[in-house]
């Protein structure tokens, strides 16, 4: 693994004030999880580094990018859509170039579709390639052939690459790429590589800039968080990181996702407890209640070892608060596996719980499996498992009512005359409030009541 320090293409933003004669624009959409959209704000940043402007439509844009999401089958059939949809806006503007990138783009399956089926897509390349964006439009503006780029595996970390954020107060802040897990359902470590730990020199350098410019929410990104630090000559942890980071002044949070059970410690916990600034906070992906789904599923721990964390964090940290995201109707689960799941949600009591009805992942050892449960049977069950959620996450928030909390708020509600702002521990509250200058900033509220998994409260 190698550390390479990003530089500006000089003659690739040289070619583009020539043969455009102005500042081309930029239509830019981001599929997935939270470190596509931290990819995303890399893509921009970098195409912005050589002259281009955002635009907010495909229609007025020079260039359009896809940056793609590979999770479920469901989100690259969506992409192929909307590329499709490119096709008569390119046929009015054939100077339009559409690329795209992302988690798609590293199966060579999708690659030879977009060079047989989609013409008219200009450039292809890769979930590590961000740096090259400007090389290959460079090459693209000279050759006027198509840059279809077939995926291989990178193992450098490109380091300081302009970034583009969405937000002024909540920033996303990777530590590290790619999963070693293989969980047998996953695509992900197929499309996006092995394990590779940032330095933590940069990580922390990177972090510094952003409490300078005034963020205030700070999410630390990683396939398995907990597993940082392989392939560093550091000696740290994960937990180390996060005792390090927490050490900053300031008046900030710090959260961080994704943490996979079976590397998740009490030393881990015992940072928590300790620390100023990191979220009170656990996002812990069960996905399953039953040792033999868990074991088919390849998570490498049992339902008992999880719950052993779950009361040791209660025990530390006693308004630590939980979420998770749960598969239902894995190949082959009985309705006793089931009731195993209802069993540990009702055990652990977690504030949001994320559901999905597994959808079979061509390419992972899951699409193999056969699968005998009806299609009723699932949507049944996921039914009553978000009938139990919903009673204990009604339970939970009720119980702030009369309570004064502090919330950083994050904008307009869903209602006219409302404002959102998210406790420490995740929660989102609403109150009345026009008051926009208040986006970005620590406010106190006075919870009332709850609907939902939403408090409801007044400004103080």
């Amino acid at each position: 693994m190698d550390f390479i320090q990003f530089e500006r293409n000089e003659a690739a933003a040289r070619e583009i004030e020539h043969h455009y004669g102005r500042a081309p624009r930029l239509f830019l959409h981001s599929y997935g999880c939270q470190q596509n959209v931290n990819d995303g704000e890399k893509i921009r940043g970098v195409l912005q580094d050589i002259g281009f402007v955002s635009c907010s439509s495909p229609e007025d844009a020079d260039l359009v990018v896809f940056n793609t999401c590979a999770i479920r089958e469901h989100a690259e059939d969506r992409v192929f859509g909307n590329i499709g949809a490119l096709k008569p806006i390119k046929e009015q503007n054939p100077g339009l170039m559409i690329a795209v990138c992302g988690c798609m783009t590293q199966q060579e399956t999708i690659v030879e579709k977009f060079r047989k089926s989609y013409p008219y897509v200009d450039i292809v390349l890769g979930t590590n390639a961000i740096d090259e964006f400007p090389q290959k439009i460079l090459e693209k503006l000279g050759r006027k052939k198509r840059i279809l780029t077939s995926p291989v595996e990178r193992t450098d970390i490109v380091e300081g690459m302009p970034v583009a954020r969405g937000c002024t107060f909540r920033a996303w802040l990777p530590i590290m790429y790619g999963c070693d897990n293989f969980c047998s359902y996953c695509i992900v470590p197929y499309v996006r590589g092995r394990e590779r730990s940032r330095r933590s020199a940069d990580i922390l350098a990177e972090f510094k800039s952003l409490i300078d410019q005034g963020y205030k929410d700070i999410t630390l990104l990683g396939q398995n968080v907990n597993s940082y630090g392989k392939g560093l000559d550091e000696g740290l942890d994960f937990s180390d990181l996060l005792a390090m980071l927490d050490k900053v002044e300031g008046d900030y949070r710090i959260r961080f996702m994704t943490s996979h059970p079976k590397d998740a410690t009490h030393k881990l916990i015992d940072t928590i407890a300790a620390s100023h600034h990191i979220c009170h906070h656990l996002h812990l992906p069960v996905q399953s209640g039953s040792d033999e789904v868990l074991r088919r599923m390849n998570r490498n721990y049992t339902a008992e070892k999880y719950l052993d964390l779950i009361r040791y964090a209660k025990e530390k940290i006693p308004d630590l608060t939980f979420s998770s995201d749960i598969i239902v109707g894995f190949p082959d689960e009985t309705e006793e596996q089931f009731e195993q799941t209802l069993e540990l949600v009702r055990t652990v009591r977690y504030a949001q719980l994320f559901t999905f009805i597994y959808s079979k992942r061509t390419g992972t050892r899951a699409a193999e499996m056969p699968d005998h449960v009806t299609h009723k049977e699932k949507t049944d069950r996921m039914a009553r498992l978000l009938a139990v959620q919903d009673e204990i996450t009604q339970e939970i928030y009720s119980a702030y009512a009369g309570k004064c909390v502090r919330v950083l708020v994050e904008g307009p509600g869903r209602e006219d005359g409302v404002m959102t702002g998210r406790l420490d521990n995740n929660m989102v509250v609403e109150f009345p409030c026009t008051d926009a200058s208040l986006t970005g900033m620590f406010e106190l509220v006075d919870v009332l009541d709850a609907k939902g998994a939403v408090l409801k409260g007044n400004l103080v």
